[in-house]
């Protein structure tokens, strides 16, 4: 009896920009992801793939039915305030399937927002990596990258 793996989805994420910034057109990256893999994981993930450097900022997911994955309420929420999920413990696949689209920021006053879509075709890691990684990882990008304080040269 052979166990047949799990497939992974191919997430592509285009960052769409800052509360400063516009990236016309939108740099981009696919990340696979795999069974267990949580959205904290995700997020490191992304955050890896877009040259973020400085990692001290609260980020959140958004998903298809408007609920929010992140750092969780330390306490109850506030008027219309939404319930945030843990992102150390919601795993991706148990939360969006091929075709979902969703959206990520990082650092959550600067607002880089990242808009994210499942592909349709799943894939099998061992095809891409020879291995089966232990967090999601990076498949393929394009596009320039902006620093993430807009920095363009070492004296900025």
């Amino acid at each position: 009896m052979s166990l047949t793996p799990l497939p992974w989805l191919q997430v592509q994420v285009e960052l769409e920009g800052s509360a400063e910034l516009e990236c016309d057109p939108p740099p981009g990256r696919i990340v696979i992801v795999g069974p267990g893999h949580t959205f904290l994981q995700l997020a490191d993930a992304i955050d890896a793939a877009f040259a973020r450097w400085d990692l001290a900022h609260l980020h959140a997911f958004e998903l298809p039915d408007g609920r929010f994955v992140g750092l969780p309420d330390s306490g109850p929420p506030l008027g219309d305030a939404p319930r945030w999920l843990d992102h150390r413990a919601v795993e991706v696949l148990a939360a969006v399937g091929p075709g979902d689209r969703f959206g990520y920021t990082f650092d959550l006053t600067e607002g880089w927002r990242h808009a994210c879509q499942v592909l349709e075709e799943t894939v099998d890691p061992l095809s891409v990596f020879g291995e089966r990684p232990d967090r999601p990882a990076i498949a393929f990008g394009w596009g320039w990258i902006p620093d993430q304080y807009g920095r363009t040269a070492r004296e900025d």
